[in-house]
């Protein structure tokens, strides 16, 4: 392999959220950070030479897209996804969770439901709720190791609550689904029946295991490509988060000049300079760095599935169908919530995220981020063990 995954790079001072804000979150100031959903990884070196080049340049005025950007994109997105858009259709925002509260301000009034699947990325709730719209959840269930859609719940929900929106999570954080075709066709099919808008939040795409393919949620059909707005960007895939830059297509008109007025009601409608530098470049340079990351990636997760038999034979691993982020049940050590969040916090001292911030129904999972050097990721698990074990 050309990348060393497994390199330490140091983070701690370096604005880091991952590692800097461990004191000040309440966590002790050497706990092991795998929680947020960056990686431990410098980025390709077609990315880096990108930005260094625009330094080089020194002129960070005023910026738009340009063909060659759109070309990136549109080459990416075919050969990746299978996805074709026109250009038109493309709206940039620094970032997926400031689309989706635009998405919220834009087809939603104060007041009016929107609807979440829980367990799931607990800005979803967020936004929702900061934004004064009435949260509808519609919970997620496991059986023999994977979860699973309550269609009927779901539907039941939307007609109970007139919901207006749906937030789809897709590939899932955190259970780690790849939703089928059919699921997302299901889903698509009832919030057309109910004239219910989809936002689809597919942040995650570029991390699909064999034998799962993603879906591009607008490719179900003529008729739910034009009753939602499709949402990606570069920063989970290439590790950019902090360059703040998403792509969001809408192939409604209608839908693209309401999410484009409320984007632009905020003062910020031009993209990220350094972003867009960094996009271009990721579509155009970035895959075989990508390429070897999931080879990383995948042997983290054989790693952490055989470790976990080994340290915490009691814990089960959720079976990762996508994403970088691993679901792990708890439940049979029998320890309530707070007290094994306090025992791997501060005893462990292991920063995961507990199960119940994605929603109730996460009631003794922990989500881990693999995204991370392997020894640091046995490191959390030998920590974990012996707090467990005492």
């Amino acid at each position: 392999m050309s990348y060393d995954f497994n390199q330490i790079t140091e983070r701690h001072g370096t604005n880091c959220i991952k590692t800097d804000l461990a004191l000040a979150r309440g966590k002790p100031a050497d706990v092991l950070s795998l929680w947020v959903a960056d990686m431990d990884f410098p980025t390709s070196p077609a990315i880096l030479q990108a930005l260094h080049n625009k330094i080089d340049h020194g002129i960070f005025g005023y910026s738009c897209l340009d063909e060659s950007f759109h070309n990136a994109l549109s080459q990416w997105m075919k050969s990746e996804h299978n996805f074709v858009f026109d250009r038109r259709e493309l709206v940039t925002t620094p970032g997926v969770v400031f689309a989706l509260a635009s998405a919220i301000k834009a087809f939603t009034k104060e007041g009016e439901s929107v609807i979440i699947q829980t367990p799931v990325y607990y800005p979803f709730k967020n936004m929702i709720e900061a934004n004064n719209r009435r949260l509808v959840t519609s919970s997620l269930y496991e059986k023999d190791g994977k979860w699973h859609i309550n269609f009927k719940d779901f539907e039941n929900k939307i007609e109970e609550n007139n919901v207006k929106l749906f937030i789809l999570c897709s590939p899932h954080n955190p259970v780690s689904r790849v939703w089928t075709r059919e699921e997302l066709q299901r889903l698509a099919d009832i919030c057309l029946r109910h004239n219910v808008i989809v936002f689809a939040d597919e942040i995650h795409n570029d991390f699909v295991y064999e034998p799962n393919v993603h879906t591009v949620f607008s490719t179900l059909s003529p008729q739910v490509a034009e009753n939602c707005i499709v949402s990606m960007s570069p920063s989970k895939t290439f590790n950019l988060a902090g360059l703040q830059f998403s792509t969001n297509f809408i192939k409604n008109p209608a839908l693209r000049a309401k999410f484009k007025e409320e984007r632009n009601k905020t003062g910020y409608d031009e993209p990220s300079l350094m972003g867009m530098v960094a996009a271009r470049a990721a579509y155009e340079g970035g895959k075989p760095w990508l390429e070897e990351l999931k080879i990383h990636l995948y042997s983290n997760i054989v790693f952490l599935r055989s470790y976990l038999k080994e340290k915490l034979p009691k814990a089960r691993l959720i079976e990762p169908e996508g994403t970088f982020l691993l679901w792990i049940d708890f439940s049979t050590y029998g320890i309530p919530d707070q007290e094994l969040d306090d025992l791997i916090v501060n005893k462990a001292k292991v920063w995961l995220d507990r199960g119940t911030m994605f929603g109730p129904e996460g009631s003794c999972y922990q989500r881990i981020n693999i995204a991370t050097p392997q020894p640091l990721l046995k490191e959390a698990i030998d920590r974990i063990s012996e707090a467990l074990s005492c």
